[in-house]
């Protein structure tokens, strides 16, 4: 299991986000691939959000957890929740999750936004929220990985305006921030994991390769910011069930 330093800590303090190489090895992964490919319920419940150019990317979002789903153990796993903990020095609990798929050639780019840009309106008083961005799939600047603004977390919440069929950060703060913070193109590795910050600016190109960029974002909550709405679009405060490594790997490889 990964094991956070106190130079890691204090590096997604200051930057917004931390990479983790080779969070999951390359045969969990190549179960959760496998698996994902099938699964007819995920490509049904996809659907479309296209970029101010027209450029379509499908997601899948899912606020319940299902055991019986290798993305659940993914999100249960310890090595994504104790990591979360201890950025966060809180326990956290499920959001949601949600897996992306941009497919060659044709998937869209992201607009630049902030998580939080998002979550405050469903009654969030705090950003104390973040995220984990899995790479099932190995992403480059090539099919559109995902690109951060270094910092650009401590700016705080920016309002959020629709730009085509997305809602993104008011793009004249955009344009200061891009002036102030370091541009970081996260190419990752099928396994690799990216945490973020839910106020770090962020976006992603358009998928203009023949290779396809998957990836699982897992998105928690401080038990300390339970949303004050209850009937939000995501889930309140419970407690989640943590799984261990090896409960994970099993769960992930046994296809």
């Amino acid at each position: 299991m990964f094991e956070m330093t106190s130079e890691d800590k204090s590096g997604f303090e200051r930057d917004g986000y931390l990479i983790v190489r080779s969070l999951f090895d390359k045969q969990e992964m190549s179960g959760l691939l496998e698996f994902a490919k099938g699964d007819g319920t995920l490509a049904s419940d996809a659907y479309v959000r296209r970029d101010a150019t027209g450029g379509e990317t499908r997601l899948a979002l899912r606020n319940e957890l299902d055991d019986s789903l290798p993305y659940t153990a993914v999100v249960r796993s310890a090595r994504i929740v104790r990591t979360m903990e201890s950025l966060f020095a809180d326990e956290v609990y499920h959001y949601h999750h949600k897996m992306m798929l941009k497919q060659p050639r044709i998937g869209g780019a992201w607009e630049w936004h902030q998580d939080y840009g998002y979550w405050y309106n469903n009654g969030c008083l705090y950003p104390d929220m973040g995220s984990c961005m899995l790479a099932v799939d190995q992403a480059t600047k090539q099919n559109g990985c995902l690109q951060v603004l270094r910092g650009s977390h401590q700016i705080g919440r920016v309002e959020h305006v629709e730009i085509g069929d997305q809602v993104g950060a008011d793009p004249e703060r955009v344009a200061i921030a891009q002036q102030q913070f370091e541009l970081v193109y996260c190419e990752l590795e099928p396994g690799d994991g990216l945490f973020f910050h839910s106020n770090l600016l962020h976006r992603s190109d358009q998928n203009r390769s023949d290779a396809p960029r998957w990836s699982l974002i897992c998105c928690y909550n401080t038990k300390h910011n339970d949303p004050y709405i209850t009937d939000g679009r995501h889930p309140n405060y419970s407690p989640l069930e943590v799984w261990s490594d090896d409960k994970v790997h099993g769960r992930l490889t046994e296809n």
